[in-house]
């Protein structure tokens, strides 16, 4: 991205930034380009930590007819409470003039309009690969919603109503949380990317019939390096632009909750390296720090919550964003496990982010800074479910506990957190090229189970092997997690069946976990 490798090898995220602001804020200035990440329509605005980069002009506004313009990209995201709030985001290619949303509860019916915002995303040439490139990026945040309730809803600008007659084909719908327990199913995955396998996982999707779908970071890869540098590695941020739009068969009317990895981190948009993101997408801000962790959130649909971290924050295998909070995640992390637990109609715990607590890929392997700070508090507050990324393949563990076995969890069988432990999932197989095993795939219909794995940790100090007991179900190629939610009367055992579903649409893995419904 424009930084010396020989400097960016030993620069924080924050000091790249810095870096390129005062590299190219000279050309910039006069080219009239600017990153602006909170853009309302007709204007721009740099807030928070960016805003205190060197100043440049605001961007090109020139339209074109905007008849002539269609939007692409769209995609769903939850609010802080999903029965209630729903933000609708899209793209256009070029700047349009006062875009907007209609809502209403039938095709027919789309008299409600709401203004929507801006958020214009610059690129230079020599940030990366392309020459000079802006996108343009459009959010409409919904409010008071019924839940349970299903909505149409179309999105234009001046020049294209989506109320239209000949523009009905371009509607979507989405259906808010519900007001109380009711069954549900969810998808999940990781480091998808833009590829043929991409676009198979994504058409499985939509057969599932999800109510939500989490992306375990490393979203579109615009950084194909993905080590939180700098340097002249290919990012291309027109990458973007193709991921959203293979991505909205599923996000226009699912809600596509992200949580950020380290191919996620762009130096150059903000000093966390994720102002590209708040730009692309609006995610509930009840996290504890909006300015250095907009990933960080939590949400609750039915009798699950669902919690988002950024191990970026804790992770010594890239450590570009090391310590970014300054310790202020883990303890909002454990306030929300702590008062989740409290609440009478919480049944589940789910917590999903990139680096993995345990996994025996020959790439990454387990990340040291999770265990360390995490896992802990996973197996405090009996969490039901871990799902992670950045190792490209799928693996499950056994139960575990204090880093060791304490029930083999063979496929099929079921888990009791509140009395045993923590089961995890690698489910990052979801489009990129694939790693491997040291030991050989075991998976449903091709059992090859071993007693032991060879495997390493990544810690402080460095790599440090490990032998491990707790692989139970290994599968090295395109898969994506289903989790059916089962509420039960209370005293009952309510459920979560888990399955792992191939490309193919085989499944290879599948078991439970069971709680006692309060």
């Amino acid at each position: 991205m424009g930084v010396p490798e020989q400097l960016a090898e030993r620069m924080s995220m924050a000091e790249q930034h810095e870096y390129l602001r005062a590299r190219f804020s000279r050309r910039t200035m006069i080219r009239g380009g600017a990153v602006t990440l909170g853009a309302v329509a007709g204007g721009a605005f740099v807030p928070g930590a960016t805003a205190q980069a060197t100043p440049m002009a605001a961007p090109r506004t020139e339209t074109v007819d905007g008849a002539l313009v269609a939007p692409f990209g769209r995609h769903l995201a939850y609010g802080n409470d999903p029965r209630t709030e729903m933000t609708v985001s899209w793209q256009v290619p070029v700047a349009v003039k006062k875009p907007f949303l209609r809502i209403g509860a039938h095709p027919w019916d789309l008299s409600r309009k709401i203004e929507a915002e801006v958020r214009t995303l610059y690129t230079p040439a020599g940030v990366g690969t392309s020459a000079d490139h802006t996108q343009y990026y459009i959010h409409a945040k919904l409010t008071h919603l019924k839940p349970g309730k299903t909505y149409y809803y179309g999105v234009g600008h001046q020049g294209f109503d989506p109320a239209a007659p000949h523009l009905a084909g371009t509607l979507g719908t989405f259906t808010t949380a519900p007001a109380h327990k009711a069954p549900f199913t969810f998808t999940a995955f990781g480091d998808q990317g833009v590829s043929y396998h991409g676009l198979a996982n994504d058409s499985l999707l939509l057969g599932q019939n999800p109510a939500f779908h989490l992306h375990a970071g490393d979203i579109a890869y615009a950084d194909p390096a993905g080590q939180g540098k700098s340097a002249d590695t290919g990012f291309d941020s027109r990458v973007w632009d193709q991921f959203l739009a293979q991505t909205e068969s599923v996000a226009k009317s699912v809600p596509w909750m992200v949580s950020y990895g380290n191919h996620d981190m762009e130096a150059w948009y903000s000093p966390n390296g994720y102002g590209g993101e708040e730009a692309r997408f609006t995610l509930p801000d009840n996290g504890p720090d909006k300015k250095n962790l907009p990933g960080v959130y939590s949400f609750v649909h039915g009798n699950t919550a669902i919690i988002s971290l950024d191990p970026n924050d804790v992770s010594y295998e890239i450590p570009a964003n090391l310590g970014i909070s300054g310790g202020t995640q883990t303890t909002w992390f454990e306030g929300q496990l702590r008062k989740l637990r409290a609440r009478p109609d919480i049944d589940f715990v789910v917590v999903f982010f990139h680096h993995c607590a345990y996994c025996t890929s020959t790439a990454h392997a387990s990340e040291g800074g999770v265990r360390q700070e995490w896992v802990p508090l996973f197996e405090k507050y009996t969490v039901d479910l871990v799902i992670n990324g950045h190792n490209h393949q799928y693996e499950r563990t056994d139960v575990i506990k204090g880093d060791k076995v304490v029930k083999k969890l063979p496929i099929g069988e079921t888990a009791y957190p509140e009395t045993e432990g923590v089961v995890y999932v690698t489910a990052g197989a979801a489009g990129r090229s694939l790693y491997a095993f040291t030991a050989p795939d075991s998976y449903e219909g091709h059992l090859n189970e071993v007693d032991s794995v060879a495997s390493f940790v990544n810690t402080k100090d460095g790599k440090v092997n490990e032998t491990v007991t707790w692989s139970r179900v290994r599968y090295l190629n395109y898969s994506f997690l289903r989790v059916d939610v089962e509420p039960a009367p209370r005293g009952h055992y309510a459920k979560l069946k888990v399955s792992g579903i191939a490309e193919t649409g085989d499944r290879i893995d599948h078991f439970t976990v069971a709680r006692k419904a309060k």
